[in-house]
């Protein structure tokens, strides 16, 4: 039953140590046992009726999400997320607004041709900006 044990603990490993935990251990070990023991009587071999009882048992997500201790989404959230887009569109924007003002003064000072796709390049935070307002 020492598998059973290590399996127990192996899902549970992720959750903060507390007398709640502890007792759900005990109890979900206790009805592992019990069923490996049912598939036993029924002319199973110990081996073959730990791992049934494992993988009938499932995944405990569903039990972390009752009990309210599911570990947090290693993803940002939508609003950060949307948040970081913005900001990373602007930053990019400049950037790249900042290269045609160079090249144009660089290459043809004379010619004033910057303008122009920096009414394309504004799109794009603009849409981010809007995208943020949206999920905010």
């Amino acid at each position: 039953m020492r598998k059973i044990k290590n399996h127990v603990d192996e899902l549970f490993k992720d959750i903060p140590n507390s007398e709640e935990k502890e007792r759900i251990k005990q109890e979900i070990f206790q009805n592992l046992e019990e069923k490996v023991y049912d598939l036993m009587a029924q002319g199973k071999e110990e081996e073959d009726a730990i791992n049934k009882a494992i993988v009938e048992f499932g995944n405990i997500e569903e039990l972390k999400m009752e009990l309210g201790i599911s570990k947090p989404s290693k993803r940002p959230d939508r609003k950060k997320r949307a948040k970081i887009d913005l900001n990373f569109s602007i930053w990019g924007a400049i950037l790249i607004i900042a290269l045609f003002i160079f090249i144009n003064f660089y290459y043809s000072p004379d010619n004033i041709w910057f303008v122009y796709p920096v009414f394309a390049i504004l799109w794009w935070p603009l849409s981010m900006f809007y995208r943020w307002l949206k999920i905010k």
